[in-house]
């Protein structure tokens, strides 16, 4: 995982360092001229403008400038408070202006050359990822002890190009966000033993109403793609299921969610899927009742209505979108995605999973994951309910809720990959479940028994 820290987290980090000023511009000067030389496959001869601001990042970069110049690039560097609209040809601009603690707009001088950013483009906003001025768009940004939200959130990701995170050395132990890369997914997920039993991994899928048997049937389908050994898909009020996946049991419920005997048996319960209109005492009712770990979707978020106080323990999984996370807590997200998730989690003792380009996964406890895998392609009507469906299937296996939960997020949206660039239904996202969690190193083991 990699660490990330607000620009606030990031001062007092840069404030407690052990070692001098001097050396940490040092190595992250040197860091910046290494990725200057990779870009450009050299430096000798080549010629390369430095915007250099007057604090670290400028620092930064004129230190970038001295490793460059010695390496035999034509360097020029100039003063981001003078410098010219418009910079000439060159075979590299590094931007060093301006870094996470900018607060007022910048307008970046034009380039048609391509640019490097030192740690966030200038411009960017270092909390929200929200432009301040006309900002750099960079084709590499190397950024140094832990990312920043401008990296993962609002226009950040279009003006960061390819981020490479550089250690130089400073201490981000205490830091409580990271973001969770597709090798993590193996140690979050755990595997199924080789003598595992179909029950040990069972989960309950609460789903479906008239009109809407297409979102049960993509939760339930993904849990078992997913590694739930058993899915049994209960409609309330007996809705009809048209072509139900053939190995899901079939056993409805009544209307008002009564459940029935043997709960204990399940792993996890998915709860909400095309639902419909139930009752928010119904649905509180029954996730009471419910022994183990479970995720909370769609229209059992609408059911909820807002939620003032603790749900019931940390292993509640609520999955909102912006608009669902409104009606939660009165009001959408704001720009500061981070902080309002982690805000929702510690106010109602759930694990909250706010989705999103960058979806966050925020703990009662103030632990936040993020995950960054996906793209436009997972905004099809049904991703949700598949996205619901893995969440419970790695729920049912005994992941940890936040863990599961990121898990989730990043698996989900590396779904589409594989998939064409327009015309994804959710219909396609589980058929390649199988295959990449076994190219993720989930589940190791082989066998079992019935």
């Amino acid at each position: 995982m990699q660490p990330v820290a607000t620009p606030e987290e990031m001062a007092a980090i840069d404030a407690a360092a052990s070692e001098p000023f001097e050396v940490l511009v040092g190595r992250a000067g040197t860091a910046v001229a290494r990725a200057a030389v990779d870009l450009l496959g050299g430096a000798e001869g080549r010629r390369i403008v430095v915007v250099a601001g007057g604090g670290s990042n400028g620092a930064d970069g004129r230190v970038a400038a001295d490793r460059l110049s010695d390496l035999g690039a034509e360097v020029t560097v100039l003063e981001a408070e003078a410098a010219p609209t418009a910079i000439p040809d060159a075979a590299l601009v590094i931007d060093a202006a301006y870094g996470t603690g900018l607060r007022r707009p910048y307008s970046a001088p034009a380039t048609d050359s391509p640019v490097l950013a030192v740690d966030l483009p200038s411009g960017i906003d270092g909390l929200t990822g929200c432009p301040l001025g006309s900002p750099v768009t960079a084709e590499r940004t190397v950024a140094f002890a832990a990312l920043k939200p401008g990296h993962l959130f609002g226009h950040g990701p279009d003006h960061c190009g390819e981020v490479l995170l550089v250690d130089i050395g400073l201490d981000v132990t205490s830091l409580r966000t990271e973001l969770v890369e597709p090798s993590d997914v193996a140690a979050l997920v755990p595997s199924r033993p080789r003598d595992a039993h179909k029950w040990e991994s069972a989960c309950w899928v609460v789903a479906g109403s008239p009109g809407m048997e297409g979102a049960a049937h993509l939760a339930a389908r993904a849990a078992q793609r997913s590694g739930a050994g058993y899915v049994r898909l209960s409609v309330p009020g007996g809705g009809v299921l048209h072509a139900a996946p053939l190995e899901v049991v079939a056993d409805p419920i009544p209307s008002d969610l009564t459940p029935p005997d043997g709960l204990d048996r399940f792993a996890a319960l998915v709860l909400g899927p095309g639902l419909g209109p139930v009752s928010g005492d119904a649905v509180r009712s029954l996730l009471s009742s419910f022994p183990g770990p479970a995720v909370i979707d769609g229209d059992g978020l609408n059911a909820l209505g807002a939620i003032d106080g603790p749900l019931r323990d940390g292993s509640t999984v609520l999955t909102p979108h912006d608009g669902e996370f409104e009606r939660l807590t009165g009001a959408r997200p704001g720009a500061d995605r981070l902080a309002d998730t982690r805000a929702f989690a510690v106010r109602s003792g759930a694990v909250v999973l706010l989705k999103g380009p960058t979806t966050v996964v925020a703990a009662p406890d103030g632990r936040v994951l993020l995950g960054a895998s996906g793209d436009q392609r997972l905004a099809t009507a049904g991703s949700g309910d598949v996205l619901a469906g893995i969440l419970g299937a790695f729920l049912a296996r005994g992941a940890d809720p936040l863990e599961a939960a990121a898990a989730a997020a990043v698996v989900h949206g590396l779904t589409v990959r594989e998939l064409p660039t327009t015309g994804v239904v959710a219909g396609d996202l589980d058929r390649c479940l199988p295959e990449l969690l076994g190219r993720l190193g989930v589940d190791r083991s082989q066998g079992g028994s019935a």
